[in-house]
Order: structure tokens, then sequence, then C-alpha cells
């Protein structure tokens, strides 16, 4: 297993995602992804973690994080993980039925330029890229949502971004990925390969052990 990279507080990004176990529903009601929501707002409070984007999907969550300090990223999953798994068993009556996650959390660094914003795009995407609506800030469980209704209560727990995104940034989540954008991001996903320019991408992986994500490997399932 490659070690995870640790850096200094504000370097980087990241993009986590986790999923229910057998690709299960997750969330099937919307008191199921409210509950989730109320997690990332409690971590935000407690942590001071930076949510940047978010999506909540039928089976999986993606969140793309800007963590303050280094080293908390893990802490920080692994208590929004393990609350939601207690809330989830006591809200479905299924408490000592087994696990609710397929495991681990996938999570790769994301390099804080043009990179974020790519990352950014396919995370309030998702429920577009699966058809679930017409048009991304119609997904009423993600981050584009939120700020779409133009109420601070709703962005409260909502940080800013280390890059602005650009004015019509609702056009360009609504405007489809290339092929490559799609390929790349979802290697990344899948290997915890750090998402940057390619010299950024080999420099993170020399420093912090993650070389074997750059070896070339079978394509990835979609996320």
């Amino acid at each position: 297993m490659p070690r995870r990279p640790r850096l200094a507080a504000g370097n980087l990004a990241y993009h986590v995602l986790n999923r229910r176990v057998g690709r299960l529903p997750l969330f099937e009601t919307p008191s199921d992804y409210i509950v989730f929501e109320s997690i990332l707002a409690e971590a935000h409070t407690e942590f001071r973690i930076r949510i940047t984007a978010y999506c909540l999907m039928p089976t999986h969550w993606h969140l793309l994080l800007w963590p303050r300090q280094d080293g908390e990223l893990s802490e920080i999953i692994r208590w929004i993980t393990v609350t939601h798994t207690q809330r989830w068993h006591v809200q479905h009556e299924t408490t000592g039925t087994g696990p609710v996650y397929q495991g681990r959390f996938k999570s790769f660094p994301v390099k804080t330029d043009e990179h974020f914003l790519t990352v950014a795009r396919y995370v309030e995407r998702n429920a577009l890229r699966a058809k679930l609506v017409r048009q991304a800030e119609n997904w009423r469980w993600n981050s584009l949502w939120r700020r779409a209704q133009g109420d601070a209560k709703l962005t409260a727990w909502l940080s800013d971004w280390p890059v602005p995104p650009p004015r019509n940034w609702m056009m360009r989540v609504n405007h489809p990925e290339t092929g490559e954008e799609l390929e790349t991001i979802r290697v990344s996903v899948q290997r915890g390969r750090p998402f940057g320019d390619e010299a950024w991408v080999n420099r993170m992986a020399n420093r912090f052990g993650l070389e074997s994500t750059l070896r070339p490997r079978g394509r990835p399932k979609g996320s």
C-alpha cells in the first residue's frame, strides 16, 4: 500500500469518495440525505474542515475538502464515516447487522490551481452525469444547489475555494466533460494518484511514495 501524503496545511485539496457496501443504496429518502449533510455541518464546526464542494448520490458520496492542517484528513473522514454509520443503523433499525460502507474511503490530492476547478466540476456534475437531473444545480443534495439558492444559511458550512470559480461556473458545470478529463479523474479516484500537471504529479509521487499510482493499468470503471 502506498503511503498517504502528508503536506503542509493549505497546499492541497483532496477529493474523497466512499460508497455503500455491495453498491447498495446509501441514501433512499430525503431524511437519509439530510442526516449526512448534518454530519458535514458538524464536521465543519468541530474540526474547522473546509468543505469546498460535495455531491451525495444514491449509493455513494463525493467530497472535495481543503484541509487546514497536516494529517487531519484521515481523522476527519474517519469521524464522518463512523458517525454516519452509527446514525444510519439507528435510522434504519439495523444496528448490529454489519458494515454500511464497502471499506476505507478513496482519496487523492488535488493541486490548488485550475486542476481544483476540474475536480470541483466533476463533483458537482455527478447527478447530471448520472441523468438524475437535467441541470446540475437542480440536484438538491450537492454544493452547487446550495450556492445557487443565494441563501447564506445554506452555505454556512461551505468554504471559499483556493481558486475563485469563473463567473460562468454553473454553465461550465452543465457542459459535458471530455472523455480525457473523465478518464484522468477516474484513474486518480481508483488509484489515489495526485491530480495536477505532469511535473507536479511526478514530484508528489516521488516525495510521498506514490510511484505505484503512476504505473499504467487497465481502464477504470466509472465512479
